[in-house]
């Protein structure tokens, strides 16, 4: 049985591994439209060429809500710490995405086609459509939203998982800490060859989360960033 479309959105966009924190669902948020194409008074943030306006980050802010304890949204302060949070989150993104453009990192069209085939071939005909439609998410909306994500796993994998070196001693030691978690039961008959490819991936990934904090950090510390503090201040007081 397959998942529901929502949950599915929400999984998939919401992290795009372990290494992220930002809520990829809401990437098509992050300055898909150039700047001239928003009112100049409703941006409340601007990385570089992106901006995400006032509207965006409220309507964000109603959908990433739900993932809070209902009664934690009750007090002032946890409200405001969950505000910020979707702040920086959705800063953190603009920053991946701005880094794109600076190396050239592109998603093609064929790209995000051939995903979109492979999660629609898990539902039923017209189902996928209707689910969107039942939760008044537009399918460009959709599209948009996983071609950033896209395209920011893509900036990870450059940036973080392809110069991660690899060596026989740290995938002996890989597989000696992760024995009982992934290869105690399996498949001998899969071969060596496809253990090796999961130690190495799977190790790829481990080093890029451990990089992630210094290199975004680093990428902040030289990335122009703008907050709207006017707007912001009444968005946290509300």
């Amino acid at each position: 049985m397959h998942e529901p479309l929502l949950y599915y959105l929400m999984k998939t966009f919401c992290k795009l591994s372990s290494i992220l924190t930002v809520l990829l669902i809401l990437s098509v948020l992050s300055g898909c439209a150039e700047p001239e194409d928003r009112h100049e008074n409703e941006y409340l943030i601007r990385v570089g060429e992106r901006i995400t306006t006032i509207d965006d980050f409220n309507m964000a802010f109603e959908i990433v809500r739900a993932a809070y304890p209902y009664n934690a949204l009750k007090s002032s302060a946890y409200l405001k710490k969950a505000r910020l949070s979707l702040l920086n989150q959705l800063i953190e993104q603009m920053i991946i995405l701005e880094r794109a453009g600076e190396q050239n990192i592109c998603i093609s069209d064929s790209e995000v086609e051939e995903v979109i085939a492979g999660i629609k071939k898990d539902y039923p005909e017209g189902e996928f459509d209707r689910t969107l439609l039942e939760y008044a998410i537009s399918y460009q909306f959709w599209k948009e939203a996983l071609k950033n994500r896209l395209l920011i796993e893509k900036v990870i994998i450059a940036e973080l998982e392809e110069k991660v070196v690899i060596t026989p001693k740290s995938i002996s030691e890989y597989y000696d800490r992760n024995y009982d978690r992934f290869f105690l039961n399996f498949d001998s008959k899969e071969g060596s060859s496809n253990m090796n490819e999961f130690l190495i991936k799977h190790l790829r990934k481990e080093n890029a989360e451990k990089a992630y904090n210094g290199w975004i950090k680093k990428l902040r510390k030289n990335s122009k960033i703008e907050i709207n503090r006017e707007q912001w201040e009444k968005i946290n007081c509300g």
